[in-house]
């Protein structure tokens, strides 16, 4: 069983000017074979999403004839926009809208749905993309628009500006991706009203991001993020803010846009994994979009300096959106405008430096949360979630169903790189339910290819186990596959355990269900609207590996010592207060220097 949208890294995809040519050509041959008698360019199964999507393959062509200079293409786009100006600008209220606060204001807008009083609630974002597809149209006109057409467009534009900040509350979906690229519309409009206009609207596109995007951020594993849907990131749509982020300041120079990119990107950067794939956000935990992503991985990776484009996309909608029958749909069409623009290219490298809540070399990986707990483990080609126990989450030491992983002060981190290995040591604090206070030192430990886990705590007692986390996904080719187990070894016994109970807050990795899908099924609200990673927060058990203590620990301690990945025989041995002897390298865990951070020496065998 596949996942459904976890594909290919973007950076596979040929980004060259004679590939995005070819993918012009084809659409402008779809579009001439679709374009109606009236001017339409909407994909004839076209239902919501639709409000702007005859405009944006409108501005595909324009664009595809500045390259080509195609004989066919000024008719179509003349016909086409004189279709939208005609039959896809409301301006009256539509019924049933709940975010308006001027009413019948008689400003143009566009609908998520065409029919009156038909799922309203998606119209401010269908007008910012309708005004994102009217700038790029007014950007690519020359040539193909005659004065009247462009002045008419304008004056569009213009309302669709006003009714998205003037008549309605802003951004009432909080999400990041929208406001943002509302703040890119205004910027772009600019350019195409009279000087005494577009200084205002410059000013209300500037203070817009700062007042109530900026000063807005959600922290999330020490970045400052722009909310998405009331949550700090989104496998989906985060990408897509970077992408706008890109584009304001492509077009701005804002230095703060820059900034706030360089900070989503590092942050991206550290949660994905080698093989680019990444779950969770308040929307969807593992839909992924496609080239919308493109301009924002591409332009900050070469501005940070690290591969983003690993980022696993959804390939069916690499190019442009699509139907399901594959025919091209102008929902986001600007972004690939704006890509082809932009001739920024990928940067293919990982990043050297060491990232706080990442740990990487080859093909290993580990990212890590706000805790500096695990939030994805890659190795081997396979990814392993944080498992769960008794409704509690994480990679750690369980005892009598209590999970030790929360840290209760300051959690120490110290990274090491030698000799081929790169070793990252994690200390934190916590706290049991006996009120005791025990400090957890968790070393992770890579040669590029196999991820070594060492966990030593003070002796608990009884019969404590490391939760070792929950095989869900590898790597197959293009695609990503469903998994119930893994390449994992222990220098104490070893167990894959199944949920007892059945339930859709019991995971089963051997069921044919989706992360995503029981995230869902224990969210608050319906699909699309619910928070799925709330609710799988509300998961009590899952599949798990469960390693029990190593042998021939320190007395006063207990030592957990997990294998991710290919190998032979796995073993271990102690000595000293904690010198850790393993087939692939020494490791001394030594006394906290002057700064509270263990002391760590290792040496490969």
């Amino acid at each position: 069983m596949h996942l459904p949208r976890q594909l290919g890294p973007l950076h596979d995809l040929p980004s060259t000017p004679e590939a995005y040519d070819a993918v012009l050509a084809d659409v402008v041959e779809q579009a001439l074979a679709r374009l109606t008698p009236e001017g339409n360019l909407e994909h004839p199964d076209a239902d919501d999403d639709i409000g702007d999507t005859s405009l944006g393959v409108t501005s595909l062509l324009a664009l595809a004839w500045q390259r080509s200079k195609d004989p066919r293409l000024p008719e179509a786009v003349r016909r086409s926009l004189a279709f939208h100006l005609r039959e896809r600008v409301y301006t009256e209220d539509n019924p049933g809208y709940p975010n308006l606060t001027v009413r019948n204001s008689g400003l143009p807008y566009a609908r998520y749905v065409l029919a009156a009083g038909a799922h309203p609630i998606g119209d401010w974002p269908s007008t910012v993309w309708a005004l994102l597809q009217t700038v790029n149209v007014l950007d690519l006109a020359d040539g193909l628009v005659d004065e009247g057409q462009r002045a008419e467009l304008v004056e569009v534009g213009r309302g669709y500006w006003r009714w998205l900040t003037e008549a309605t509350f802003f951004n009432p979906q909080e999400a990041g991706n929208q406001a943002i690229g509302c703040v890119v519309g205004g910027l772009m409009l600019a350019r195409h009203l009279p000087s005494e206009e577009a200084e205002p609207v410059r000013e209300r596109a500037f203070a817009l991001y700062t007042d109530r995007i900026r000063a807005h951020r959600v922290s999330d594993r020490g970045a400052l993020l722009p909310p998405e849907h009331g949550g700090a990131y989104d496998n989906n749509y985060g990408p897509i803010s970077l992408s706008f982020l890109a584009q304001a300041h492509r077009i701005s120079g804002a230095e703060m846009f820059a900034e706030d990119g360089d900070a989503l990107a590092r942050y991206l950067d550290a949660r994905l994994p080698n093989g680019g794939f990444d779950n969770g956000g308040p929307r969807y935990s593992e839909q992924h979009s496609g080239f919308e992503s493109v301009l924002g991985l591409r332009y900050f990776g070469a501005r940070i300096g690290s591969d983003l484009g690993r980022y696993r996309g959804d390939t069916n909608w690499g190019r442009h959106a699509v139907k399901p029958d594959g025919g091209v749909d102008g929902h986001f069409a600007w972004m690939l405008v704006w890509q082809i623009q932009d001739t920024t290219p990928w940067h293919r490298d990982p990043a050297t430096a060491p990232a706080r809540h990442q740990l990487r070399a080859g093909s290993v990986s580990v990212a890590f949360d706000h805790r500096m707990t695990p939030s994805l483990v890659e190795a081997g080609g396979t990814y392993y979630l944080p498992a769960a126990v008794n409704r509690q989450h994480g990679f750690g030491p369980v005892l009598d169903g209590f999970l030790y992983c929360r840290p209760m002060g300051e959690v120490r981190v110290r990274d090491v790189h030698t000799d081929g290995l790169t070793a990252k040591l994690v200390s934190k604090p916590v706290v049991g339910r006996d009120h005791v206070l025990r400090h957890v030192r968790s070393l992770y430990v890579t040669d590029g290819t196999r991820l070594w886990v060492t966990v030593a705590v003070e002796r608990l007692g009884g019969t404590p186990y490391l939760l070792a986390g929950l095989p869900y996904a590898a790597d197959v080719g293009d695609r990503v596959r469903r998994v119930a187990e893994g390449e994992v070894a222990a220098a104490g016994a070893l167990r894959l355990t199944h949920p007892a109970r059945q339930g859709v807050d019991h995971f089963d990795a051997r069921a044919e269900l989706t992360q995503e899908q029981a995230a869902f099924a224990l969210a608050a609200d319906p699909r699309g609207y619910g928070n799925p990673d709330e609710g799988w927060r509300h998961l009590v058990t899952s599949t798990a590996y469960e390693a029990e203590p190593a042998p021939g620990a320190p007395e006063h301690l207990q030592v957990f010592a997990v294998r991710y990945g290919p190998g032979a025989d796995f073993t271990v041995s102690f000595e000293g207060d904690l010198t850790v002897h393993t087939e692939a390298f020494t490791v001394a865990i030594g006394p906290e220097e002057a700064h509270g951070v263990p002391e760590l020496a290792l040496t490969a065998c």
